[in-house]
């Protein structure tokens, strides 16, 4: 398990050869992990097996997520402006999988930290060989999938200027050479009235002749937007619900799924909005993207999701996280944070490492009636296009005066 001599990365202006040194990398920290497995009944948490451990920490925390950020914000948004076809059909069925792929391995590794950081430390030699394993093999398809697909696309469609952005963007997520950046304006006085408060908006425009027939097709490019951009959490939404009273309520939720069915969140079926959502099937979404100027307001009928889609979900969560959820009566009241954390105790002790989803913990996804593109402009003049679902499913659409 000694450590490997570095190995010269290609330039950026290669971003694709840079991309296959990155999985190049990545497969040598698995087959230290590998090793690792095979060390430790033997060896315990020896010197060998700290510096191993802490070689596997030091890669997958500090650099393979920037491999993710270069596929989601950059190469898949790039290809999907580019194909055509046959790469475009193909592209549509893929770009998902690559990126369940990253959740799914986010949430293997956020489980794996823990156990090789105790190794790291030497305050633990337990390494979970069903969860390594699973780690193993699902970067090993994943990376396949992309040198077989999208790695041989890109080369083949993108001009040499595109080539040029893609490096240019991985360099700047790296740090190599940024520009420095431009002075901060100067902060507003202490004390300025609320009501003073105020943006003039002027990022965009957005023109009936520019938008996509299908609103999920809009919300989609406008989704693929924000990510190239680095709006913060662009997968905030708000959720609002109305309870048998008439009373609204509020709260942000992340969205986990949209596509032609509809946009779906997870959560706790006996918390406030599953109560809400049983006496009113009803509700409205709303994405706010401050750094595009830009909010989506979506509304109606909400359902739950397939048990088997639920359970899909729920096991690509860390562990900690479903532990969490079990543990959680949500919306309950209770005494103290002491008797919470002693529930998810007592939960953790039992669950064991592949805890089964509870039954009143699950998704629900809303299928829309109506979306709402707004665009801010200057002088509160903005853009607003709405599209409204007819009877026989299909869409139309119209500007709405600010």
């Amino acid at each position: 398990m000694s450590s490997l001599p570095h190995d010269a990365a290609p330039d950026f202006d290669q971003p694709i050869a840079v991309l296959k040194h990155c999985h190049g990398r990545i497969r040598k920290q698995l087959a230290t992990l590998e090793k690792l497995l095979e060390h430790l009944p033997r060896h315990g948490a020896d010197e060998q097996a700290r510096q191993a451990a802490g070689a596997v920490l030091r890669y997958f925390d500090h650099a393979a997520h920037l491999h993710h950020d270069d596929e989601e914000q950059d190469l898949i948004p790039m290809l999907r402006a580019t194909a055509q076809g046959e790469d475009a059909a193909i592209l549509q069925a893929l770009a998902p999988t690559i990126l369940q792929d990253h959740q799914d391995m986010d949430a293997l590794w956020q489980d794996l930290h823990e156990q090789l950081t105790a190794v790291a430390d030497g305050t633990g030699a337990a390494l979970s060989e069903s969860l390594a394993r699973r780690f193993v093999a699902s970067y090993t398809s994943h990376m396949e999938r992309e040198e077989s697909t999208m790695a041989p696309m890109a080369l083949r469609l993108f001009s040499p200027e595109q080539m040029a952005r893609l490096g240019q963007a991985m360099r700047l997520r790296r740090g190599i050479a940024v520009d420095a950046p431009a002075s901060a304006p100067p902060a507003p006085a202490v004390g300025q009235a609320v009501a003073d408060l105020r943006k003039d908006y002027g990022q965009a425009s957005l023109d009936e002749a520019d938008v996509q027939d299908d609103p999920i097709a809009q919300f989609t490019a406008w989704f693929e937007q924000a990510l190239t951009a680095e709006v913060k959490e662009p997968n905030a939404m708000s959720l609002s619900t109305v309870a048998a009273s008439g009373r609204p309520s509020s709260r942000i939720v992340l969205v986990k799924q949209f596509d032609a069915r509809g946009f779906s969140w997870y959560t706790n079926y006996d918390s406030k909005k599953g109560a809400d959502l049983r006496d009113n099937s009803y509700a409205a979404l709303l994405f706010f993207w401050s750094e595009l100027e830009r909010q989506v307001r979506i509304e109606g009928r909400v359902e739950r999701t397939a048990p088997d889609e639920s359970d899909r979900y729920f096991r690509s969560r860390p562990l900690k996280s479903r532990l969490s959820a079990i543990a959680s009566r949500q919306s309950a009241p209770i005494a103290s944070r002491a008797q919470l954390e002693q529930n998810y105790d007592v939960v953790a002790q039992g669950a064991g490492e592949d805890p089964a989803r509870p039954d009143n913990w699950g998704g629900y996804r809303l299928i829309p009636d109506r979306i709402e593109f707004w665009q801010g402009r200057r002088s509160r003049f903005h853009d607003r296009i709405v599209y409204e679902r007819q009877e026989d499913g299909s869409w139309t659409r119209q500007r709405l005066q600010p």
